[in-house]
């Protein structure tokens, strides 16, 4: 499983904060901006996320979110600004480096994004296999990664025979198989029931704070969003717990940061508490 992170640190808590300077950012975005057929999509992002944390990304349809998250991984490439990835710019690296550089980046994609015609254990070794990770190893680490998402039962099946939420559970394991230090998340409940919703956040967040792994996360659902903020993974219960408001924390994880995308523009980045005493109208109107 992925290695343990230092504690997250802190970031900046304006909308127009630009990327931290100190060198200790996964991932940074510096004024940057992507149009599609003319059609401006992101606007001069500039934002930070620092080692451990999580960055949930907010925002209306169509506002650049999961554009966003491709830019991060390198599938697409800015029309202009500075995208680093682990200190290095992503999009100015060749294709070999940017495979290297995606070995330490795990995907969850919208809908799961599974091979229909290979069975569970070959979706989640899927990496595993074109690294050519000697069989027996890659068994166990596939076993390993269906125990953290409670769903080794599964091993043999093929996709058409899971529910929309055991696919979604099957897309986190593969996403972790590689032991990432960065994990980006594509609206990892879009399209399921409330319960089932709150089931992949769980694992979202036992992959947060069991292994402190830094992690984007886009969501549609306030529900969820809010669910990372105020909730922790408890290991003695293999569940979570809310967090008391009488605590050190406030009743807020520290780690979790929020990032609000209107019309390709950032309207509001920082903490969950900052959030919800926002003044500004549209944000106001956006959460409620």
């Amino acid at each position: 499983m992925p290695e343990d992170h230092a504690n997250p640190g802190s970031s900046s808590s304006t909308a127009t904060a630009g990327a931290a300077g100190d060198g200790s950012a996964v991932v940074q975005f510096e004024d940057v901006s992507i149009a599609f057929d003319g059609k401006p999509v992101l606007q001069e992002v500039s934002f930070s996320v620092e080692r451990g944390q999580t960055l949930v990304l907010l925002g209306p349809a169509g506002c650049g979110k999961s554009v966003l998250l491709k830019l991060a991984n390198g599938l697409l490439k800015p029309d202009s600004g500075t995208i680093r990835v682990f200190g290095e710019e992503i999009d100015k690296l060749r294709r070999r480096e940017v495979y290297a550089l995606r070995a330490r980046i795990g995907m969850v994609f919208q809908e799961s994004a599974l091979f229909d015609s290979l069975n569970v254990e070959d979706n989640v070794a899927y990496r595993l296999h074109e690294e050519r990770v000697p069989e027996a190893e890659a068994h166990t680490r596939v076993v390993e990664a269906l125990k953290f998402v409670e769903l080794e039962a599964a091993i043999d099946k093929f996709p058409s025979e899971l529910s929309g939420g055991m696919r979604r559970r099957v897309s986190i394991a593969r996403a972790i198989i590689s032991h990432p230090d960065l994990i980006l998340y594509d609206s990892p409940t879009g399209g399921l029931d409330p319960i089932t919703s709150t089931t992949i956040i769980e694992l979202v967040m036992k992959q947060r704070d069991v292994w402190h792994t830094t992690s984007l996360v886009v969501t549609h659902r306030l529900q969820d969003a809010f669910i990372l903020a105020t909730h922790r993974f408890d290991p003695a219960t293999g569940g979570m717990k809310l967090l008391p408001k009488d605590g050190a924390d406030g009743g807020i994880d520290e780690g979790t940061k929020f990032l609000l995308l209107n019309e390709g523009k950032i309207v509001f980045h920082g903490t969950t508490e900052e959030l919800v005493r926002s003044d500004d109208p549209w944000v106001k109107r956006y959460l409620e």
